[in-house]
């Protein structure tokens, strides 16, 4: 199980830099907790999909450097990744976006129920994100 945990994981972040936010949504449950870093806790596909637009809309990312990490029993898993991304459009409540580049050292864990993603937390230094883009 450890192998198909970490394939599925590898998908969901290849679909992701693909720009794919169906292919991601296919690999959630329908009831998937997602972590916003710094943020609140949403639950459902539905929340998980108007997120990814709202981020499509604000953000440019790509990322690099992902390492998957999995239990045992192939239940749990983590990633540790480098996100490049340009901020495109104002974030409400965040700094003013005009095309801003960052890097940022990122993660995220992930719970697995019945072949697919059933919890996303992501989880990156804020701070280190307003310094690059020009908040601080």
């Amino acid at each position: 199980m450890p192998t198909a945990t970490k394939t599925l994981i590898d998908s969901y972040y290849a679909a992701f830099n693909a720009g794919q936010s169906q292919a991601m949504l296919d690999v959630l449950t329908t009831d998937v907790v997602h972590d916003i870093n710094q943020g609140a806790r949403e639950i459902g596909r539905e929340k998980f999909a108007r997120f990814l637009d709202h981020m499509n809309i604000a953000y440019r990312e790509r990322l690099t450097d992902i390492v998957v990490m999995t239990s045992a029993d192939g239940s749990r898993a983590a990633a540790e990744f480098v996100v490049h991304g340009e901020y495109l459009r104002t974030d409400p409540g965040l700094p003013a976006a005009h095309g801003q580049r960052y890097v940022l050292p990122a993660g995220a864990f992930f719970e697995i129920r019945d072949g697919l993603i059933a919890r996303v937390s992501n989880y990156y230094n804020l701070e280190d994100w307003l310094t690059q883009v020009g908040a601080t």
